[in-house]
C-alpha cells in the first residue's frame, strides 16, 4: 500500500491527509496530535474513524491543516481520515457514514451585512 492522499474541510479549515501503513503514530503540521490538541474531546474526535472501522494502530497519518479554529481543524482532519479509510477499503463507509463521518458539514458563517453591526443583530432602534 502506498501513500493515500485525501482533503476534509469545515469552515475555514482545510487538512490534507496522507496515510499509510504504520503504527498509529498521527502527526499534525509536524507536531504530535497531543502535543496539537491538548483536549480529551479534540483527541477522541481525531481517532473516532479508527475506533469505528477497528484500525487504531494501523496507519500511521501526517495531517497539514491550516485556516479556522481549533473545532473546525479537527472536523477537517476527521472527514479526511474517513475518506482515506473508506479509500482503502469501500466496506468501511457504511460504518462511518451511519456516524455522520463521510458527510462535508456545508454550513459557514454569515457574512456581515451593511447596515448592520453583524450579520443578524441590527443597531438599537429609536423611535425619537
Amino acid at each position: 500500500m502506498s501513500v493515500i492522499n485525501k482533503l476534509g474541510r469545515r469552515k475555514a479549515s482545510v487538512a490534507r491527509v496522507y496515510l499509510k501503513e504504520g503504527k498509529g503514530k498521527i502527526t499534525i503540521n509536524k507536531r504530535d496530535h497531543k502535543e496539537y490538541f491538548t483536549t480529551d474531546v479534540l483527541q477522541y474526535k481525531v481517532f473516532q474513524p479508527f475506533d469505528l472501522t477497528d484500525t487504531k494502530g494501523k496507519y500511521d497519518a501526517t495531517i497539514n491543516v491550516n485556516g479556522g479554529g481549533t473545532t473546525g481543524q479537527v472536523e477537517a482532519i476527521r472527514l479526511g481520515i474517513s475518506r482515506a479509510l473508506v479509500d482503502i477499503n469501500p466496506e468501511y463507509k457504511p460504518l462511518l457514514k451511519a456516524e455522520g463521518l463521510m458527510t462535508r458539514d456545508p454550513r459557514m458563517v454569515e457574512r456581515k451585512k451593511p447596515g448592520q453591526p453583524k450579520a443578524r443583530k441590527k443597531f438599537q432602534f429609536s423611535k425619537r
